[in-house]
């Protein structure tokens, strides 16, 4: 795609979300204007930390109504913008119904939006934010590769609805994204697919799964132990720059791993003790594997016996050499990270 046009607007889905938030407010320090894509344009109290970014910077902000699960929604909100970034998909992992909470959303939402793409003319590149879940499973697929990390050339081939269901829906609606764009020959995909996102968020009350996990470190769901579950992670501000290089590099194609630091739960507690050990009930004790086994079904629903003897005691281990390559990226210290975001979920840590 040739270099972004800055005097035409960019569409962002789900504008108001975590790694959206830090993407709006790079676009707008680039004098940007902004089509944020929400489902209540109306609500000021969600958009709030949105038009605080805008009276701070040079770029602007208009809203648009739109629904992932609505046909057609995005067609406003995509006119006259050369660039779209759709951000929004769920991230939850307790759900009643994997394949209507989780499956159908993430598939249906990315067909509409790319839909709309294929009706908008003047469309010329879309990045979609994907995940590592679309790559790989659990950490034990990594055994079965002849590489010793996960790349852009691998697919998740493990997860479905009835074992790891958020990583199945990432890979359907990432998949369903590479059908589209085969499709047709105007506008140009790429995906961004980052590993667990931590760090501040614009908006200090974020819904993400990123800030229920880091808050247990913290408030005593983990002071008897966590198991040694490997894992990628990234500051939600390196995300949104990577979104960014995405969108308004010429060269920019195909997937990205996004992901700053190979780590697991016993290292996340390892930074944080060292910083706030002596106020907060930060986990010091690896819980072995067979006790996780035992217990953990019981515990949560989510750790079924076979999501425990495929993760934990496996390490996590993906290449972001293409990111820092083709997208300048260059990654936060994980303590930095670690550091604000828990500072920010716990205000007197500070």
């Amino acid at each position: 795609m040739p270099q972004s046009d800055r005097s035409k607007p960019v569409m962002v889905s789900g504008a108001t979300g975590y790694v959206a938030g830090w993407l709006v407010r790079r676009l707008l320090t680039e004098g940007r204007t902004v089509h944020a894509a929400i489902r209540d344009p109306d609500n000021e109290l969600k958009r709030g930390h949105l038009d605080r970014l805008a009276e701070e910077f040079s770029g602007a902000i208009r809203y648009f109504r739109a629904d992932l699960l609505e046909p057609g929604s995005y067609g406003e909100a995509m006119e006259g913008c050369e660039l779209v970034y759709h951000t929004a998909s769920p991230f939850r992992l307790a759900v009643d119904d994997p394949q209507r909470d989780l499956v159908e959303p993430a598939e249906q939402g990315t067909r509409n939006v790319l839909q709309e793409a294929n009706h908008s003319e003047s469309v010329r590149r879309v990045v979609v934010t994907s995940s590592v879940a679309a790559i790989y499973g659990d950490n034990a697929d990594l055994q079965d590769l002849p590489a010793d990390r996960f790349d852009e050339r691998h697919w998740n081939t493990t997860s479905s609805l009835d074992h790891q269901p958020y990583s199945y829906s990432k890979t359907r609606a990432e998949k369903e994204a590479w059908r589209l764009a085969d499709q047709q020959n105007r506008w140009q995909l790429v995906t961004v697919n980052p590993s667990l996102v931590i760090g501040p968020g614009i908006q200090a009350q974020a819904s993400s799964e990123s800030f229920q996990l880091i808050k247990q470190f913290g408030d005593g769901t983990f002071s008897s132990g966590v198991p040694d579950i490997g894992m990628g992670l990234v500051d939600v501000r390196d995300v949104a720059e990577a979104h960014f290089q995405a969108g308004i590099r010429e060269q920019a194609h195909g997937r990205y791993i996004v992901s700053g630091h190979d780590s697991s739960f016993p290292e996340i507690a390892k930074v944080l003790r060292q910083r706030f050990g002596d106020r907060y009930p930060i986990p010091k004790r690896t819980l072995p594997k067979w006790l996780v086994w035992t217990a953990g079904p019981w515990l949560d629903s989510a750790i079924t016996r076979r999501f425990v003897s495929r993760n934990v005691g496996y390490p996590f281990r993906a290449d972001n050499g293409k990111s820092r390559r083709e997208l300048g990226m260059e990654y936060r210290p994980l303590e930095q990270s670690l550091e604000e975001f828990f500072e920010q979920l716990f205000p007197e840590a500070t």
